[in-house]
């Protein structure tokens, strides 16, 4: 048997502690049931590096979404995974687009 799904990748970027962000997306996908990767990632950037992660979702053919679905369900755990982190910000990278979102105040 084979499912498919019309292709949508969904990443989010943020700084911090890997293992801290592997066990908030353990405890988000156990509550919402979800299925995502995290990969470790470093930052390099003008003056300095800093050690990160980016967490993907993809539409699961086994239980498909819409691209707004997927969407919807990478910011709520992109900011649970900011105020857990202690992080400022985080990207998230769509299809179609890509939102920085911040909690800094605007300069």
């Amino acid at each position: 048997m084979t499912s498919r799904a019309p292709t949508v990748r969904v990443d989010i970027f943020m700084a911090g502690d890997l293992a801290a962000a592997k066990q908030v997306c353990r405890e988000f996908c156990f509550a919402v049931g979800l299925c995502v990767h995290v990969e470790p990632l470093t930052y390099i950037y003008t003056g300095g590096e800093e050690e990160g992660f980016k967490v993907g979702l993809i539409n699961y053919p086994r239980f498909p979404k819409t691209v707004d679905e997927i969407e919807v369900t990478a910011s709520q755990l992109a900011e649970l995974l900011m105020l857990r982190l202690c992080q400022h910000s985080y990207s998230i990278v769509g299809p179609e687009v890509t939102a920085w979102v911040s909690r800094r105040p605007p300069q």
